[in-house]
């Protein structure tokens, strides 16, 4: 069934291979403007984007027929080849086998937008790793699922 209207907000983060910071600042926009446009080449948007040294964070919402692990092997695959075609890094760039990826409400999406801008005034009070617990300390406590009752 074709789905004509959809909200589907996701908020990925990608890790450098061993969290290296491999991204330089010199050649971050030009990381950030090529991930954009593999996002908007399969008919999903951009909404916002940072790429920190070691990983990078990006808010999209997706087309119906894209889930997050086909869109997040599309941008890593594309985005390594790039990264390391271009020679964007010392060295061979990887990213890590496996990203993080979060539904966003859309009355949240300007506040996961300016969370992603800011991050490089955030990293300065809080370390990556640091962050990444929040995050799945966040997510784990959730309600527990409705099950079937017969």
């Amino acid at each position: 069934m074709k789905v004509e209207y959809n909200n589907l907000y996701t908020h990925f983060i990608l890790t450098t291979l061993h969290r290296l910071p491999l991204i330089l600042e010199d050649n971050r926009q030009r990381i950030e403007n090529y991930i954009t446009g593999i996002v908007n080449h399969h008919d999903c948007k951009m909404y916002s984007i940072y790429a920190n040294p070691e990983h990078v964070h990006f808010l999209v919402s997706r087309a119906p027929n894209m889930d997050e692990e086909r869109l997040a092997e599309l941008i890593s695959n594309a985005s390594t080849h790039f990264i390391n075609e271009n020679k964007l890094c010392i060295g061979n760039f990887e990213w890590q086998n496996t990203c993080s990826a979060f539904s966003v409400s859309k009355r949240d999406v300007k506040k996961v937008c300016d969370y992603i801008l800011r991050q490089k005034e955030h990293h300065h009070k809080q370390t990556f790793a640091e962050e990444y617990m929040e995050f799945i300390k966040f997510y784990e406590q959730t309600i527990q699922p409705f099950e079937m009752r017969e």
